[in-house]
């Protein structure tokens, strides 16, 4: 018999709990778009309670959509997540549209990550913004080689860098009603919001919102390294995902208590504008400070989960055999390394580069919710007597209203930023050639 907690022809290994989940689903989720988005939404917006209002309709998403998620990672506890509902559902070349482009969007998630790291460490060591790309370089191939040393220790640093980053925000948050005097803003603010088109006003704010939240459901890409999923896994994913409706909902309304929406509007920073109002400029570096532990406990997720798609897709053939391999640690050591080097290689490319594959990510992110739900449909038709422990409410109009959602989104954000969406269609169109590529060569080889 072999023992779970030690390798064996090319499998993970089975660690990890509920602290895990709820620490990853808040650390894969929590970066710096709760301290940077709530500027841009408030431009787009201008009034508070149509800002909070949007904040409630994504955490309402969120968490509907986290109950599909259950139900799918439940029934297939594998590695990977939304491509492994998706290729069981509508088969390979559907699978690896929705692997490759989930694989890929966190990927460029993680280069933009660095050098916005290494930006904020310019703001506390000024040498720094010389060798930027250096910098962020360093960065990715430090967290490789962490994390080249196994689940068990990138799951624990996991949890004790997304209960720092809890505690910051609540903090922040106690900090702000306690120190802050309310304010109120003009209330012809909703008015200018909506001459400019209030319904693309609301399209930009779902955009950039839907890019925070994007994480939500990072706990199911481990489910085949959990020491009991079917129970496990639904208390860590509901549990991680009220944590981050709770803060960040809480965080957007001590910015709104503090600073007038006319300032918010103007704000690059919500945050440490908030702070630096309240306790004056040196507060900044504590700000600054927190960044950086909030980006790292982001890249720190992604660093994770990111490679167990492609050992995903290799167990499958539809990615290089070699992707496959799995370190005496429990670590897909191939897949993480590609992973790196493609990071490393959008950072050599250039920050503005970067910057609008992030921007282009969020169009794949959504993509990939969007065949996780048209997978629980589809297999609850094809295989009504597959194993569900779980089952999601309201079948089949909760999945359906999720689906058609998501669908809506993808199409206002196709017209509403053509721009970028047309650089993702164009990426979905090559998809197929190079799914037959690869299937020729496994199949040569």
């Amino acid at each position: 018999m072999t023992n779970s907690s030690s390798p064996k022809s090319n499998q993970l290994l089975k660690l990890l709990g509920v602290g895990f989940g709820i620490a990853v689903t808040v650390g894969g989720t929590i970066g710096t778009g709760i301290l940077r988005k709530p500027g841009p939404v408030a431009q787009l917006l201008g009034d508070p309670v149509l800002i909070m209002g949007v904040w409630v309709a994504v955490s309402l998403y969120a968490f509907l959509g986290v109950l599909c998620a259950i139900e799918l990672g439940v029934a297939l506890p594998r590695a990977g997540a939304w491509y492994v509902y998706a290729r069981r559902a509508f088969g390979n070349y559907v699978g690896f549209f929705t692997g490759i482009t989930s694989w890929l969007g966190t990927v460029t998630s993680l280069g933009f990550g660095a050098f916005t790291i290494s930006e904020y460490l310019g703001l506390l060591f000024p040498l720094v913004n010389e060798h930027l790309t250096a910098s962020s370089i360093l960065i990715l191939i430090v967290l490789t080689g962490f994390h080249m040393l196994g689940t068990k220790v990138g799951g624990k640093s996991q949890e004790v860098v997304s209960a720092i980053k809890a505690l910051a925000l609540l903090a922040f948050v106690i900090f702000c009603f306690v120190k802050g005097d309310a304010v109120w803003s003009d209330p012809s603010a909703l008015q200018s919001a909506a001459k400019g088109g209030l319904f693309v006003a609301i399209l930009g704010a779902m955009q950039a919102i839907f890019y925070t939240f994007d994480g939500w459901h990072t706990a199911a890409y481990f489910a085949e390294e959990n020491t009991d999923s079917t129970r496990n896994l639904p208390k860590a994913m509901i549990a991680g995902v009220l944590t981050i409706i709770v803060i960040y909902l809480l965080v957007n309304a001590a910015i709104l208590y503090v600073l007038p929406v006319e300032q918010l509007s103007q704000s690059k920073l919500a945050a440490a504008d908030a702070i630096g109002l309240l306790a004056g400029e040196g507060s900044q570096k504590a700000v600054t400070l927190f960044l950086l532990i909030s980006i790292l406990g982001l890249m720190n997720a992604q660093v994770m989960f990111a490679p167990r798609v492609l050992f995903s897709m290799s167990r499958d053939g539809l990615f290089f055999k070699k992707a496959l391999q799995i370190n005496g640690l429990g670590t897909p050591a191939i897949a993480l390394l590609i992973t790196g080097l493609l990071s490393v290689i959008l950072v050599i490319s250039g920050k503005e580069t970067s910057g609008r594959l992030s921007d282009i990510a969020t169009f794949f992110f959504v993509l990939s919710y969007t065949m996780g739900f048209a997978s629980l449909l589809r297999l609850r038709k094809t295989e009504p007597d597959l194993e569900r422990p779980f089952k999601v409410p309201l079948y089949p109009f909760l999945p359906w209203f999720m689906l058609i959602c998501s669908i809506a989104f993808l199409l206002g954000t196709v017209f509403g930023d053509w721009q970028n969406s047309k650089f993702a269609i164009v990426f979905l169109c090559l998809t197929y050639p190079l799914y037959l590529l690869l299937k020729a060569k496994e199949q040569s080889s």
